[in-house]
């Protein structure tokens, strides 16, 4: 083994810590923006700056035009993209940064469900068990009869399983469009989709609040850019287990910066979630097979 092939994990394992430390910058200044701008003006202002970050590709993907057909795919996607963004936007203003990260490691599972019931993928035994597990501890996060759920865990749970939605349409669109344009062709989509919610209910916002905006943004771009190197130069199997990192920096991010309770059930239900997430991706990795499963954190704001 060469001394690149030896260090292509440990690259791996830092970019992918570096794309977290970012989108739990993402998360705690939506947090600190809190309820002054509506759920959906926030999201609209914050996907305008995207597409100042993604121009270039965006001029690129429409000077070559789109390939027959994807149009209505892109459409779809930025439907179920848009619903996912108000959800998430909304619920991270209201409920511990920890229960919003914690829950939303359930994309990857609605993924793997979804592929199996309307692509009609194969799911073997493990991937049930795996999905099994994760659904436990989403139940240990959000304790259902045993502490009383506010609107936006349920609003997160919602947020989780549309971008598990707008992640399959993604894998379908990936085979006629590269990454930069899907990336682009999103933001440019979202936008669309938010604009009319955004407008309905507008609130002149602050310059303070337009730029802790353009930080999430700005976050966002790096933290999709730290996770692409990851993935480029490791093995999902190996960088998947470091998202778990996330909650940890996520729970202490609100506890010392927001003061929110330590919750230890939310600790432990996002470790088995996240358990359950890489057990799927080790072994997709031993028999080298393709599958949809998305790593945990692939879809973000």
């Amino acid at each position: 083994m060469t001394i690149a092939e030896r260090q292509a994990p440990l690259a791996g394992i830092l970019w992918m810590v570096l794309s977290g430390l970012s989108f739990v910058a993402v998360n705690g200044t939506v947090h600190h923006l809190g309820t002054a701008l509506p759920s959906a003006e926030s999201a609209f202002i914050r996907f305008l700056y995207g597409l100042v970050f993604l121009a270039v590709p965006l001029w690129r993907v429409l000077r070559a035009g789109l390939p027959k057909g994807a149009l209505r795919m892109i459409a779809l996607r930025g439907g179920l993209h848009t619903v996912a963004v108000i959800l998430w936007f909304y619920a991270m203003a209201r409920i511990p940064i920890a229960d919003v990260t914690a829950i939303g490691y359930l994309s990857p599972i609605v993924v793997t469900a979804g592929a199996a019931l309307l692509l009609g993928e194969p799911i073997a035994a493990r991937r049930i068990m795996a999905i099994a597990v994760a659904l436990v501890g989403a139940l240990i996060v959000l304790r259902p009869g045993l502490r009383e759920l506010a609107p936006g865990h349920l609003a997160q749970v919602g947020a989780a399983t549309f971008f598990g939605l707008s992640y399959i349409v993604a894998k379908r669109l990936s085979a006629v469009l590269p990454a930069g344009a899907l990336v682009a062709l999103l933001s440019v989509s979202v936008a669309l989709g938010l604009a009319p919610f955004a407008l309905w209910a507008w609130v002149t916002p602050t310059l303070a609040q337009l730029a802790a905006l353009a930080v999430v943004a700005l976050f966002a771009t790096l933290g999709h850019y730290f996770m692409a190197r990851a993935f480029a130069v490791a093995p999902v199997s190996v960088t998947q287990p470091v998202i778990f990192l996330q909650l940890v920096w996520a729970t202490l991010l609100g506890f010392f910066a927001f003061g929110e309770r330590v919750d230890p059930y939310v600790l432990l239900g996002g470790a088995i979630i996240i358990g359950a997430i890489s057990y799927m991706s080790w072994r997709e990795a031993q028999i080298a097979r393709a599958g949809v499963t998305p790593p945990a954190g692939a879809e973000r704001v």
